[in-house]
């Protein structure tokens, strides 16, 4: 009982807050047109559909007269077989163009939404890392599934009928007044209160609609989140917390479906009542001017099943309203990633295969306006050395990475690879000359060796990869698995160990051969047996290339050519380990701390 108290008051609470909604305008309209435009739709199916959407009209149209000629010929006993068979053949013709225009109508609508799909697939993969840091990733996924499907049903169903609905609409009207015109404007007094009565209940539907459609996704995100982190969840024993967030968004769908079956339980009653209605006037009217002669059998008879030819397509224009506003709203979301910036992927040069130095020059960068993370960062990497970062947590070391990655533009300054700023290479030219090792060790589901090979850009022969792993020391590993190289790592790779998967992502970013190699405290996570075996895989990996080191303990550190400090996005000092411990007294406290925690550790074992 408290649930149903709680339920009603959440509905006369979302009641009153609704807001008027807007009719599909001009401009919703002309963004819908031009979305499906860029679809590149199937027009040449498109039209023969259509043509035979209108051969079944027409059809459908053709058939009461021929009834009326059959019936009144029944009446005076003088059966025509010329009618029997054009009313066969009518209902044969009908039939047979309702089946193929349906079947190319759908498959118009599903080519449209695989088209469109496949552009705001391409379209996400090509967006800046700022996008997805402001957009929940089951938003985005909406966008993909529910908001194109919306598209395609409004396609399928609707959208290219509409002309034949029309043609049926006039035409029957134009029939029934040949017919009978007093009946005709008896008939037609009735549907301007139909419609008064269902658009009204239509716009309400809408925006029913359309907040399912917002709970859709947002249940959808909570979901993609809690699925994908579902060890995490178990670990720390939130099912319950978890199971009541889900409910929640459940409940308010819940709400909505019932304020949807409260509107369907009142429009079927009264669409049935005003069909009814319409049924009794006619056979009324209709039995009286028969009986006067004024109207023969057939002609009634006619009369009716034009009347429902006529019907069916006006209650359609209801449905089809709502959906449009349904669609106009789906097509601005769509539109809004499609519209959105993309990383600037062609640019004017290509980066060469070389080594440089990389250099900083007065580079700050804040995710929100007004707090920066880096602050006039000025530094030189040097090339074919190694350079290792640390500071406490939250410094910039991460930021400095995803800069150096063009995951994101610095606010001011400038990043140059020799003398050449960064950003004037093309995207995957300069990403190419990066290998990157997180102590994440992201892999992707499918073999191992798919992950070996993952980016490379491409073929590369079982012989090559076997290297690269056996340089990573995982090819000894990976053959003891039950498929070797074609054995399934599972979501993320969670069938494997963390080392396995710390030497699998080193062996990629070997078969990568980069110039430049980002490691992000590789081995942090991992015990001593698994780090040593990292630890020379990483030697192989660093040779001869520029090294870019984020470490949280300096024991990791202490042979980099180079060390930087940095404390609160600022660059506090560089130099080798030694100088740094002369020099800087933050390091020093810092290493002397990290020191004799790890020598009593030491003595503990």
């Amino acid at each position: 009982m408290e649930n149903e108290h709680h339920l009603q008051q959440d509905e006369q609470q979302d009641w009153k807050q609704e807001k008027p909604t807007k009719r599909p305008n001009k401009a919703g309209m002309g963004r819908f047109i031009k979305l499906i435009a860029s679809a590149h739709p199937p027009k040449a199916i498109l039209i023969i559909a259509m043509i035979l959407t209108l051969v079944q009209t027409v059809a459908g149209l053709i058939v009461p007269l021929m009834t009326k000629g059959l019936i009144d010929g029944l009446t005076f006993s003088s059966l025509n077989r010329m009618v029997i068979f054009g009313l066969l053949g009518a209902f044969v013709l009908q039939a047979v163009a309702s089946a193929v225009s349906i079947y190319m109508l759908n498959f118009a609508g599903h080519k449209i939404v695989a088209n469109l799909r496949k552009r705001l697939w391409h379209k996400i993969l090509s967006l800046p890392i700022p996008y997805f840091d402001r957009n929940r990733s089951g938003d985005t996924m909406s966008r993909v599934t529910n908001d194109t499907s919306l598209i395609m049903n409004l396609i399928t169903e609707y959208l290219v009928n509409l002309i034949s609905n029309v043609i049926a609409i006039i035409g029957g009207i134009a029939l029934l007044f040949y017919l009978d015109w007093v009946m005709t404007l008896i008939i037609l007094t009735i549907v301007p209160l139909t419609a008064l009565i269902l658009f009204p209940v239509g716009r309400k539907m809408y925006r029913i609609s359309k907040k399912q459609q917002d709970e859709m996704a947002d249940l959808t995100s909570v979901l993609s989140q809690v699925i994908g982190e579902i060890r995490l969840v178990k670990a720390y024993g939130t099912e319950s917390r978890e199971a009541k967030a889900g409910e929640d968004r459940i409940y308010r769908m819940f709400r909505f479906g019932l304020q949807e079956s409260r509107i369907l339980a009142l429009v079927g009653p009264i669409s049935t009542f005003l069909l009814t209605a319409v049924l009794v006037i006619i056979l009324g009217v209709g039995g009286v001017r028969v009986a006067s002669g004024m109207l023969t059998a057939g002609d009634l008879v006619a009369f009716i099943l034009l009347l429902f030819q006529v019907i069916t397509p006006m209650a359609q224009f209801t449905t089809l309203y709502s959906r449009l506003q349904k669609v106009v709203g789906a097509t601005e979301r769509i539109q809004s990633i499609l519209d959105h910036e993309e990383e600037p992927l062609e640019l004017k040069l290509e980066a060469a295969k070389e080594s440089r130095d990389i250099v900083l020059h007065d580079v700050a960068f804040s995710y929100t306006e007004g707090e920066e993370v880096l602050h006039n960062a000025n530094l030189v990497i040097p090339a074919n050395r190694t350079t290792a970062f640390v500071g406490p947590s939250g410094s910039g070391k991460s930021t400095l990475f995803s800069l150096l990655e063009r995951f994101y533009v610095p606010n001011t300054g400038e990043i140059c690879y020799g003398d050449d700023p960064i950003s004037s290479y093309t995207l995957s030219s300069w990403r190419s000359k990066i290998g990157y090792v997180s102590q994440e060790s992201s892999m992707m589901s499918g073999t191992v060796r798919d992950n070996i090979t993952y980016g490379l850009g491409r073929e590369a022969d079982l012989e090559e990869v076997r290297q690269a792993a056996r340089m990573a020391y995982a090819d000894t590993f990976i053959m003891d698995l039950p498929q070797g190289y074609d054995t399934e790592v599972g979501e993320r790779g969670m069938k494997l160990s963390g080392g396995q998967r710390q030497r699998i992502a080193i062996a990629r970013a070997l078969l990568r051969s980069p110039d430049i190699l980002m490691l992000d405290e590789a081995t942090s996570s991992l015990d001593s047996s698994s780090e040593h075996e990292v630890q020379k895989a990483l030697a192989n990996l660093m040779e001869g290339r520029t090294t870019i080191v984020i470490a949280h303990r300096l024991s990791t550190v202490v042979h980099s050519d180079q060390i930087i400090v940095l404390d609160k996005g600022k660059v506090t000092g560089a130099g080798t380990h030694a100088e740094l411990i002369e020099s800087h007294q933050v390091y020093r406290e810092l290493a002397q701390k990290q020191f004799v925690e790890m020598g009593e550790r030491s003595m503990e074992h």
